[in-house]
């Protein structure tokens, strides 16, 4: 074989192991198996959370990646913050935020890659809400707010 055609062929073989993954689909239903690694994935994500408090309470936001600082934000109730992005194709992406209020504190992962936090997040749009007595994230499929963390007493 030539150089050039052993060089052609090497090349084709690594762009099909990177993008096929970005072009496979599939449904997911509970209890199936399904891989992280579909191009369901690489698609744009959104990120939402919500001052669900009470009494006028201000909600202390910060989230960040490796790569992104989404700043610090003061949400009154009722009020969200949303992000988007797409996540990494090589190296796992994690958003984690820091959150604090009359309260108490709490640091969580906001977006990581796991499966059934994925089916819980409908496989694109992760909706946090911040209450009295802790975080929840809406758990889409199955139309309820499931109680995730429950709020650390003091202030970091």
């Amino acid at each position: 074989m030539s150089f050039f055609y052993k060089n052609f062929m090497f090349f084709l073989l690594v762009l099909t192991t990177a993008v096929t993954p970005l072009i496979v689909s599939s449904s997911y239903e509970r209890g199936e198996s399904h891989n992280i690694n579909s191009g369901e994935l690489y698609k744009t994500w959104h990120v939402n959370v919500t001052n669900g408090m009470s009494y006028n309470k201000i909600l202390f936001l910060h989230c960040k990646s490796v790569d992104n600082d989404l700043g610090i934000h003061n949400l009154d109730v009722g009020h969200s913050f949303t992000w988007k992005f797409k996540p990494r194709i090589f190296g796992k992406t994690l958003f984690w935020c820091y959150m604090a209020s009359n309260n108490g504190h709490i640091k969580f992962d906001a977006y990581k890659e796991d499966e059934n936090f994925f089916y819980r997040c409908n496989w694109k749009f992760c909706h946090w809400i911040a209450k009295d007595d802790g975080i929840y994230l809406e758990n889409i499929p199955e139309k309820y707010d499931e109680f995730c963390y429950k709020w650390e007493s003091g202030r970091l």
